[in-house]
């Protein structure tokens, strides 16, 4: 799923929303299927997602990065685990 893409899919959930024909939950499972989808057939020439596997609070925490070594310090950023033990791998 391409960037225009998953901005209309969320665009319509929003649209669902707010006219009535969804409710917040649905609405949320939308968009985060629409960002599941992106995050998980991004493609970038030099960036890909990677998911943090381990102790919480990283566990399953999902990065952009360049390397393993930048995964790890973004997910180490984002949670502030830095007594957590985990890896990341590519998705």
């Amino acid at each position: 799923m391409d960037h225009i893409s998953a901005l209309r899919n969320v665009e319509e959930a929003l649209r669902a929303f707010e006219n009535g024909e969804a409710d917040l939950a649905t609405t949320q499972r939308r968009v985060q299927s629409v960002l599941q989808s992106y995050a998980t057939e991004f493609e970038a020439e030099e960036r890909r997602p990677y998911r943090a596997h381990g102790e919480a609070p990283a566990d399953g925490v999902v990065v952009v990065a360049p390397d393993v070594e930048t995964a790890k310090t973004r997910v180490l950023e984002l949670t502030d685990a830095e007594s957590s033990s985990f890896d990341v791998e590519p998705l």
